[in-house]
């Protein structure tokens, strides 16, 4: 992958909304060029997919979201892949991690209610035969996500003007 393509990379990371046109502007590249890059990162995986993150919040729907320490048991040859694929397979589970420390994998749980997070840890997570245990940590409020900033506006502090 070219810088180039890495940098068609960065600014779609940050706004996927941007066209072909946009970027080649930007970067000074042709639109052939970009729409080429784009194509072939799509096709090669580099580009999973396109994203919007919402605040359910503000729009008026409430969800409970948590972070499960989950520890397993490793498995012969496939390490801890096995039970991340089985674990990452459930609806529920929002993102899934390999993490060092006392637990081993990290899982982004949401839910509409704490019930229904408790109920997916009680009756689908913990009951699979690699989870020696689980912590759950319920998310309280969230201030950032994916690099972008859920509270109030960002704004740049204003200088006194004296004369």
């Amino acid at each position: 992958m070219t810088e180039k393509e890495k940098e068609f990379l960065r600014i779609l990371e940050k706004d996927p909304r941007t066209t072909p046109e946009k970027l080649a502007t930007m970067t000074g590249s042709s639109p052939q060029a970009v729409e080429k890059a784009i194509k072939k990162a799509e096709g090669e995986g580099v580009i999973v997919k396109y994203k919007t993150v919402i605040n359910w919040e503000k729009a008026g729907e409430e969800q409970v979201m948590a972070l499960i320490e989950v520890k397993v048991t490793p498995q012969r040859d496939v390490g801890f892949d096995a039970a991340a694929e089985r674990i990452y397979r459930f609806p529920q589970a929002r993102s899934v991690y390999l993490v060092s420390g006392t637990y081993d994998l990290a899982v982004l749980v949401t839910g509409k209610t704490m019930q229904e997070v408790a109920a997916f840890v009680a009756e689908k997570l913990s009951p699979l035969e690699s989870v020696q245990g689980t912590v759950t940590h319920f998310l309280l409020k969230r201030f950032k996500e994916d690099g972008d900033i859920l509270v109030g506006k960002e704004t740049t502090p204003r200088l006194p003007y004296t004369l």
